[in-house]
């Protein structure tokens, strides 16, 4: 049984251009042939015909930061502490399919509680449940006071963060060869540390030393290595060690730009935490204070390392760093596509090609479905608009008509905007505020109750 789907205008994610009048020939949930429409086969008993002549059909997007495990968090101990690992497990399932519908047919999860991620992805392999093809890792490696290690010292990570503290090279060195055990697809360090002075705002969580040997064993070992590094010397050290995904690098300088030319590593802005936080941060946001300034003042010299990067060839990714409160699942991620424009001014057919084709080789078998081509998988997407001339549209619900999935149309119950919250995730808020004699407006006792009434502290046994 053959399925010949008609479209409109085809992008196959290897031109910048979409070829007008064309359509594919898919058998066993691999595109067989692309052809013209006056070459397309005459369908025979049992084929199925897909008619999107008058849509733009394309590859799949991917995305190549996304934390299913996050679960829409509005705080770290939210997102670490409270829901267990198998409840995160099942609300990554849902996030996952938030992320299919609204285009998404690959996801990278560079780092998750446990392995909460990679058990989705291996469930999701089997057919378990529909979902998008997942390339995971799991919790990143943290060393004190790096990203992750933000609880006091006292508490440390524990075991169901999503973030691993090692406190030597040799504990590195385990965890790395840990995690490679227990099946990960690519290795996460968090090399952000404290605030420093000349160090591009922050100190690297680990010293070049360090950062190089578990850069090398982690590859040595056949995995990828993405690193999250905002400042200078962070992200100095993860190119010069040879990171394949270097995370944001906002403050790379003109040594980080040549170390990562020449040691072939990618950058993945992620501008979309930065701009949602900057653009609907609210003042009753326990953050809104000091936060989005902090964020505006990285984003002002992000548009000028990044681009100075890209002028000197390094590759750009695209990845939306969806799975946090202002970056929900299912909303957000394709605007990260017309930030690249806005803020980098990067050509909006290159973007695209970024996010179809070019991100595809960094996620798992991802050679099987990088562009719209005779064997790859019929990963597809169906849009109501041209996002090669407005990339914008990726980002409205409604221009999202179908999204087919190896070879087969995705048909998935409509979600709420917002995933419920079980009291389970949340911390145990009994009250909001300390309430004071002066906060209550109460300066005096109050008089006694009658007699008649229950006494309270008798009641329960007081005396």
């Amino acid at each position: 049984m053959r399925t010949i789907l008609k479209a409109g205008s085809l992008y196959t994610g290897l031109t910048n251009h979409a070829l007008p009048q064309h359509g594919l020939v898919i058998e066993a949930g691999r595109i067989a042939a692309i052809e013209p429409w006056s070459c397309l086969p005459e369908p025979r008993t049992g084929d199925i015909v897909a008619d999107y002549s008058t849509h733009f059909v394309m590859p799949g997007l991917a995305d190549l930061h996304t934390h299913l495990s996050y679960g829409n968090a509005r705080s770290e101990e939210e997102l670490d502490l409270y829901g267990s690992l198998e409840y995160r497990t099942l609300r990554a399932l849902a996030a996952a399919q938030r992320m299919l519908k609204s285009g998404y047919t690959a996801l990278l999860d560079p780092a998750c509680a446990g392995l909460t991620t990679p058990a989705l992805r291996d469930a999701l392999f089997v057919g378990m449940f529909t979902g998008p093809r997942i390339t995971t890792g799991g919790p990143a490696i943290t060393s004190r006071q790096g990203l992750y290690d933000y609880y006091p010292s006292w508490v440390g990570c524990p075991p169901c963060s999503t973030g691993e503290l090692v406190r030597s090279p040799a504990e590195a060195i385990e965890a790395i060869r840990r995690q490679t055990k227990d099946g990960v697809d690519i290795i996460k360090l968090a090399m952000d540390g404290i605030q420093g002075g000349n160090h591009g705002g922050l100190y690297a969580a680990f010293t070049q030393e360090e950062t190089t040997a578990m850069v090398r064993e982690a590859q040595r070992l056949g995995r990828r290595v993405a690193v999250h590094a905002r400042g200078r010397e962070g992200v100095l050290y993860a190119a010069r060690a040879g990171a394949d995904i270097l995370f944001h690098a906002s403050r790379i300088d003109d040594d980080g730009i040549s170390a990562a030319r020449d040691n072939g590593c990618a950058i993945c802005p992620s501008l979309l935490l930065l701009t949602n936080n900057i653009q609907f941060a609210q003042p009753d946001d326990a953050s809104y204070d000091w936060w989005p300034n902090i964020q505006r003042a990285e984003l002002a010299e992000a548009r000028v390392n990044l681009r100075r990067a890209y002028d000197r060839g390094v590759p750009i990714l695209t990845g939306s760093e969806t799975g946090f409160a202002v970056t929900p699942y299912g909303e957000w991620a394709a605007r990260e596509l017309e930030l690249m424009v806005d803020y980098l001014d990067l050509p909006q057919d290159e973007v695209l090609q970024i996010a179809t084709h070019r991100n595809r080789a960094y996620l798992r078998d991802g050679e099987g479905f990088d562009s719209l081509s005779p064997g790859k998988f019929a990963d597809i997407l169906i849009v109501d608009g041209d996002p090669l001339t407005d990339i914008a549209v990726l980002q409205k619900a409604d221009a999202i008509v179908d999204v087919w999935l190896g070879g087969k149309r995705v048909s998935l119950p409509d979600m709420p905007v917002e995933i419920p919250r079980h009291p389970a995730e949340l911390a145990q808020g009994m009250w909001n505020r300390v309430y004071t004699r002066a906060s209550t407006g109460t300066l005096r006792r109050p008089a006694r109750p009658p007699r008649s009434e229950p006494d309270i502290a008798h009641a329960e046994g007081s005396l």
